[in-house]
């Protein structure tokens, strides 16, 4: 008795104004239990915060972009060797973060296979590019 009738374009606006909320962090989408006001999909993200590593693989992303022809791709591995040759390892994961960031912001297209693909969902080797 107490479910009240959603029409189409009720459920249509509350999903596109969900699905272009993204995690400060991480950048990945938020979670439906998030509140509208949440900058953070999660305590982790929360205490990490961003940090100037963070700022730097983004401004690295961009120069290394920049270097290259427009229709030219580069991988994750690449941001975080130029930053750390000898150890990038630890380097991986944040520079992913880095380009989820940016995709969010529109700078930047994450693909698998050449197609542009979801970033809070993509999993295995990616390549970041500019928008097409």
């Amino acid at each position: 008795m107490g479910r009240s009738i959603r029409t189409e374009a009720d459920a249509t606006a509350s999903g596109s104004a969900h699905a272009e909320r993204t995690c400060d962090g991480c950048g990945r989408r938020m979670p439906s239990s998030a509140a509208p006001e949440a900058k953070w999909c999660s305590g982790a993200c929360r205490r990490h915060g961003l940090d100037d590593t963070d700022r730097a693989l983004e401004q690295r992303i961009d120069e290394l972009l920049a270097a290259r022809a427009r229709t030219s791709s580069i991988c994750p591995s690449e941001v975080a060797r130029s930053l750390d040759p000898d150890d990038w390892r630890p380097l991986m994961e944040p520079a992913r973060r880095a380009a989820r960031r940016m995709v969010a912001r529109g700078e930047v297209e994450i693909t698998q296979g050449g197609s542009v693909v979801d970033p809070s969902t993509a999993k295995g080797p990616i390549r970041i590019r500019r928008p097409r």
